[in-house]
């Protein structure tokens, strides 16, 4: 197999790995529990827990999913929270109990919940109070058989655990009123767990670990289905791009990305779960003050984020301060990563930011740029070990070298298909290559670069106007904090470019935004209108919703 991209990997990045290393995500957990029982696993509102602690919970949370409930293998059971100390205890025990897991998105509105507890099939969820108002919703609507329930400062012990929902529950009103007919509290499923008999499951690679919700390249939310030797594959794939850059139990994890995403739950929580790292949990990202208070107690060694993130803490104040001594690398992935953003976070934390690329469908990780780059160069980096990649045309042929076409993917990480729906999995799924739905090139050294998603293209008179670089190129401007291009009819050209923007600097005009743009791009890319808003519409992760503004 030809692997001319390895020439420009650092040394000791095998070309290929062996997905069948572990049987299974289990064994993952017993080794790393073994070699660091304890090591702080993860840290979440100044409370922490080790390995052999989360190993004691989570084994009993198993145990009551089996015994007490009467879950058996294959079993789907649904999380519903943000990042907090339950979460990993939950998601291994769910694991731990051959069940398999369902990520849910807590900001989900009723509807969205409905359909994917049904679609899905799970017989419990996990669900934090905040969220149960949306399930009692839609409750009789759904053949949930149990409903375990948790409040914010459940694992915090009992002191600072009463103060936290006592906080949340009377002064900030964050748990709306809600009315469930059958439900158990999570720390006495622990409780009760703890006197049951656990009983490992036999697993093999071919057992389905998550359903991933996505929606993938068209359409209704759809679960991806993600087997254990997918998960393994994927995990192997990081360290042969990562393990001479990452020492064995002393990373320390930056986790404000949302663990129910897939990008967290491989590049955080499984990665660094398999390296011993500690990971700081951040439950609320979006508070950037006290994101960087946070940050100000934590020496950290590895940050990972979507470019609002990024751009985010970089505009918040406190944040250049702080001591970036220990920080070894910062990756980016979920979004394009705009060159201004990654050339100043270089220059304030004095680490490149390395952009990744990888979709629900693959568990994530297709590509990363190589750790030992000195400086950003708007790729999307290397096909990850045992990866293949093809660019095609519309009618399905290579494209030459530095051309853009669809991105095609194989290799151990891509998904079993799509749950229960035949017809869009072989809309995607082709003799093993995933459709990606996504328009990349190459250039000579096998470097990749998104160009855009294939629908979120703009045909302006004919000519493909990708929004991803209409982005870049405003996002140069010091008076823009955040910007979204899309495609809006137009009776001449068929498609015209208009631009969303945050402004950073009130002073900034429409017509001083399209004079720049003439001044960077061709006149077919040039934004026709610019409206200025508040704030831009937003996924759980960050990414900016385009279809949204587009109307």
């Amino acid at each position: 197999m030809d692997r001319v991209w390895l020439k420009r990997y650092p040394s000791g990045v095998p070309a290929e790995i062996n997905a069948d290393h572990y049987p299974s995500l289990l064994d993952i957990f017993e080794q790393s529990i073994a070699q660091y029982p304890d090591k702080t696993a993860f840290i979440n509102m100044g409370k922490s827990i080790s390995y052999r602690e989360l190993d004691q919970q989570s084994t009993a949370f198993a145990a009551y999913l089996q015994t007490q409930l009467g879950l058996k293998k294959g079993d789907a059971v649904a999380i519903m929270m943000p990042n907090l100390l339950q979460y990993p205890i939950a998601l291994m025990g769910i694991l731990r109990a051959g069940c398999v897991v369902v990520n849910v998105n807590p900001l989900y509105t009723p509807r969205e919940l409905e359909h994917q507890l049904n679609d899905s099939q799970a017989k419990a969820i996990v669900i934090v109070e905040n969220f149960a108002h949306t399930l009692s919703a839609i409750e009789s609507k759904v053949k949930l058989d149990h409903v375990i329930l948790t409040t914010m400062g459940d694992r915090l012990g009992v002191l600072k655990g009463t103060i936290v929902n006592l906080v949340v529950k009377h002064i900030k009103k964050l748990v709306p009123a809600y009315k469930l007919t059958k439900f158990v509290r999570f720390n006495s499923a622990l409780e009760k767990g703890v006197t049951l008999k656990y009983n490992k499951p036999a697993m093999q690679g071919s057992d389905i670990a998550f359903l991933q919700y996505t929606g993938g390249t068209t359409g209704v939310s759809k679960g991806a289905m993600l087997t254990h030797r997918n998960m393994v594959g994927n995990l192997e794939q990081v360290s042969g791009c990562l393990d001479n850059l990452l020492e064995k139990g002393a990373e320390r994890v930056i986790t404000a990305l949302p663990l129910y995403h897939i990008f967290a739950l491989t590049a955080n929580f499984f990665t660094f779960f398999k390296y011993g790292a500690t990971n700081l949990l951040i439950t609320n990202p979006r508070d950037m003050k006290g994101f960087v208070k946070e940050l100000q107690k934590f020496h950290f060694t590895i940050f990972t984020g979507v470019n609002t993130l990024y751009n985010g803490l970089l505009n918040t104040p406190g944040f250049a301060e702080l001591n970036f001594s220990g920080l070894k690398a910062s990756i980016g992935g979920g979004m394009a990563v705009q060159r201004p953003v990654a050339e100043r976070w270089q220059k304030v934390t004095g680490t490149r930011l390395m952009e990744g690329y990888g979709l629900t469908e693959c568990c994530p990780l297709v590509t990363v740029s190589p750790y030992d780059l000195t400086s950003f160069n708007g790729s999307i980096g290397l096909p990850a070990p045992s990866t293949d990649i093809r660019l095609v045309d519309e009618e399905g042929n290579d494209v030459a070298a530095g051309e853009p076409g669809e991105m095609l993917v194989k290799g151990p990480q891509v998904m079993l298909g799509y749950l229960n729906r035949p017809e869009e999995t072989e809309k995607v799924l082709k003799d093993g290559w995933l459709y990606t739905g996504d328009i990349a090139r190459m250039d000579e050294e096998g470097f990749f670069y998104i160009v855009d998603r294939k629908k979120d293209m703009i045909l302006v008179s004919g000519f493909n106007v990708y929004p991803n670089e209409i982005e870049e190129v405003v996002a140069m401007s010091d008076k823009v904090l955040e910007v979204a291009a899309v495609g809006v009819p137009n009776e001449a050209t068929g498609e015209a470019v208009k631009l969303f923007i945050v402004k950073k600097d009130a002073s900034l005009t429409e017509q001083e935004v399209i004079q720049h743009c003439r001044q960077h791009l061709t006149g077919y890319k040039v934004p026709k209108q610019v409206e200025f808003r508040t704030e831009l519409p937003k996924t759980n992760v960050g990414k900016i919703l385009r279809r949204e503004l587009r109307g």
